[in-house]
């Protein structure tokens, strides 16, 4: 995933790759299909909006993520037609995908939480 610079200002070189703490794609993805199915091209659009056009989810990255979340049991795929007519692999969360999304947000806030403590000590 790519940090990217959002319209305006300057964050990081083009070419710059910031390294997320291992499962933050996880999370990310199983978010961005919460509220409804999507195929893998939406879920990267979905997540570099909400985020204010930083974060950019790259191909590379996105379809070995969704991969392992299907074997994981946390999202299932079915194919459909997409929106401009073309056939699609959907992904929705399952059952074990709502649980793990609840966990893995609780401790996402809970790391942040401490990390920002220990940023915040003079």
């Amino acid at each position: 995933m790519l940090l990217s610079k959002p319209k305006g200002r300057r964050l990081v070189s083009d070419s710059a790759r910031i390294e997320l703490p291992q499962g933050t794609l996880d999370l990310l993805i199983l978010k961005a299909i919460a509220l409804e199915p999507q195929h893998g091209w939406a879920i990267s659009e979905r997540i570099h909006q909400i985020s204010g056009d930083v974060l950019k989810v790259q191909q590379g990255s996105l379809y070995p993520a969704l991969h392992r979340l299907e074997r994981r049991g946390w999202i299932k795929a079915s194919w459909d037609v997409s929106d401009n007519n073309r056939r699609a692999k959907y992904y929705e969360l399952t059952r074990a995908g709502r649980t793990a999304l609840g966990e893995q947000t609780a401790a996402w806030r809970s790391l942040t939480n401490a990390v920002g403590l220990l940023l915040d000590t003079p």
